[in-house]
């Protein structure tokens, strides 16, 4: 068992939406939650700490970087890390269905979120995570 300390972040430009799922998801034993409302302080983070991100929770709509180019820029970065973007806009966008099959995006949730459903989708996403580690492993070997 790893004694290094597990990443998750939650960027929104929203002070109070990234606030609140910091808040919900802090108490997941073993996972240290940083909430950001800026995605390039997220992502300098992100890249300093790659090895350790597990999940990165994006907003689509945030001014400089938007959620879809975070997630692509945090996959080169380490292709492990799961992503979950949210939006409370609609999504018909040919990118993002590429994305989603490309596994540039894991994880989609629809605003406004119930804290149960973000709850569900990051338990579902640390389930993938650990998954894809032991196929890894089991490669190597």
């Amino acid at each position: 068992m790893s004694t290094r300390k597990r990443l998750i972040a939650i960027v929104d430009d929203e002070f109070d939406i990234a606030q609140l799922f910091h808040d919900a998801l802090v108490t997941i034993n073993g996972f240290s939650v940083f909430a950001f409302t800026d995605p390039i302080t997220a992502l300098e983070h992100f890249a300093a700490n790659r090895d350790n991100y597990v999940i990165i929770i994006s907003d689509l709509r945030m001014p400089s970087i938007n959620g879809m180019d975070l997630v692509k820029k945090i996959k080169e970065l380490n292709p492990f890390v799961r992503t979950i973007l949210m939006t409370a806009f609609g999504i018909k966008d040919d990118l993002f269905q590429e994305y989603a099959k490309k596994e540039i995006i894991n994880g989609f949730l629809q605003k406004p979120i119930h804290l149960a459903d973000l709850y569900t989708e990051v338990n579902n996403q640390l389930h993938n995570y650990e998954l894809q580690k032991q196929k890894l492993l089991i490669k190597i070997k």
